[in-house]
């Protein structure tokens, strides 16, 4: 793979991993679309690592509260809020872990296609302007219960399916469920450690460009998103996923 194939798909990866648009569909796309060689496994191990190293980095704070509030709360017998989320944190990643046990062979052999991809950007970028629109967004964290948790994590099995969109997914499910814009959007960022740590448990041998790219791209994403995902919506994303889609179709449409 050339280098500069590696510095395109690392900034696709680190970008869009936290952005609701889908970084499946994006690394996907470039052999789909533009003929570039499949990158394999090792470099999408490669840079969901690197997407891993900034979301880990940017809530280690959170993460080491979460991790010492959550296995202290059997000590005192009490959880606090960060305990208790931490383990709302471990349910929500269940039906995920159980979806690609599953299913993951037939979504890798059957669904990774430009078809699916335009048709998954589509629906699932209507449902997240409508959960945006529509939302209550009065709930932040600490009102998240374990039905709620379960059911954000359900929904996050859907990214399996390519276009879906993890973070897109799981923060249209946090904003129909009444929870605000900004508490969605760091439940599913802090939801997606324990599913990327367990997409990077293979031996891998991808390259560190790739890692340092997608690591640094990402970090920078989490940061701005959270800085102004109150004041813009997830309007810009849904209608940049209608674009992304329409403009797929019409290329199947062509060919």
């Amino acid at each position: 793979m050339e280098t500069f194939h590696i510095i395109i798909l690392a900034l696709l990866q680190g970008i869009t991993e936290f952005l609701p648009i889908s970084s499946s569909a994006h690394l996907i796309l470039p052999n789909q679309v533009l003929g570039w060689p499949d990158q394999g496994l090792a470099f999408d191990v490669a840079v969901h690592f690197g997407s891993l190293i900034a979301v880990l980095t940017y809530f280690r704070r959170d993460v080491w509260s979460l991790i010492c509030d959550g296995l202290g709360g059997f000590r005192s017998g009490q959880f606090s809020d960060d305990g208790r989320l931490a383990w709302l944190i471990v349910l929500g990643t269940i039906p995920a872990g159980l979806a690609g046990l599953m299913f993951k062979g037939f979504i890798e052999t059957h669904l990774r296609s430009s078809a699916v991809i335009a048709a998954t950007t589509i629906v699932f970028g209507v449902l997240l302007w409508w959960a945006d629109v529509h939302g209550k967004r009065r709930e932040g964290l600490p009102e998240l219960t374990w039905k709620k948790a379960l059911l954000i994590g359900a929904a996050q099995a859907l990214a399996l399916i390519p276009g879906t969109s993890r973070s897109g997914i799981t923060m249209t499910a946090g904003l129909m469920l009444g929870m605000k814009r900004e508490a969605a959007a760091r439940f599913s960022f802090l939801l997606s450690i324990p599913v990327i740590t367990l997409s990077a448990l293979v031996d891998w041998n991808a390259i560190f460009l790739g890692v340092i790219l997608s690591g640094i791209s990402a970090y920078l994403c989490i940061h701005f998103f959270l800085q102004f995902i109150s004041r813009i919506g997830m309007a810009p994303f849904a209608i940049y996923r209608l674009l992304l889609g329409a403009a797929l179709i019409l290329m199947i449409w062509l060919t």
